[in-house]
């Protein structure tokens, strides 16, 4: 099982370092870090996240890293993440 980020998801997450970097560059970096911890879990359990509450009947997932939420899709071997969102956002429905 691999990892990967769309586009979407891609500029999502760096946007997202970048905010936290603007004001603390040590949270940034530890942000990434346990971002990358918690993805590459998703190798051996991709199920192990939860479906989004707010789209129960979509196909998508979720892994915290508080504040944020990744929002995944497993297809065949891979993990897509699709969306990165600060927890105090109100998503909207995720599109592959």
């Amino acid at each position: 099982m691999k990892i990967l980020f769309t586009p979407t998801g891609r500029r999502q997450f760096l946007e997202a370092v970048a905010y936290i970097h603007r004001d603390n560059p040590s949270a940034a970096a530890t942000f990434r870090q346990k971002s990358e911890k918690t993805l590459s879990r998703l190798k051996k359990f991709p199920d192990s996240g939860r479906l989004l509450p707010e789209f129960p009947d979509l196909p998508f997932r979720e892994a915290i890293v508080k504040p944020y939420r990744f929002f995944y899709k497993v297809r065949d071997k891979t993990v897509w993440i699709i969306a990165v969102w600060h927890g105090a956002q109100l998503p909207e429905e995720p599109e592959e």
